[in-house]
């Protein structure tokens, strides 16, 4: 079985910054990449952010340049730091990872960026 737990979300004004974690635990041997969901009310979940095993990170065209995903293998930990954060960032964002063909999911954190 494998644990994913989000944490970090909360009430942001625009502009401002979050800072969300994932802690990866149980049978997690052959964990890789590591990827960040969101979904918006009334909206499909959408991909934000990868990032493998290695560091190597990739983003959706909307965050680029104000997100960043980071990792501690050591520690089964990815973050998500985000900045510049909008309006239409909120949503709950969810952390995702495929180990041995299967996938897990977090149970979300939520993140409102309101004024």
């Amino acid at each position: 079985q494998v644990q994913l737990v989000e944490s970090g979300g909360g009430l942001v004004q625009p502009g401002g910054s979050l800072r969300l974690s994932c802690v990866a635990s149980g049978s997690i041997f052959g964990i890789n990449a590591m990827d960040w969901y969101r979904q918006a009310p009334g909206k499909q979940r959408e991909l934000v952010a990868i990032i493998t095993k290695g560091g190597t990170t990739d983003y959706t065209d909307s965050v680029k340049g104000r997100f960043t995903a980071s990792r501690d293998n050591a520690k089964n930990t990815v973050w998500l730091q985000m900045n510049s954060l909008k309006p239409e960032d909120t949503a709950v964002y969810y952390c995702h990872t495929v180990i041995r063909g299967i996938g897990y999911w977090g149970q979300g954190t939520q993140v409102t960026v309101s004024s």
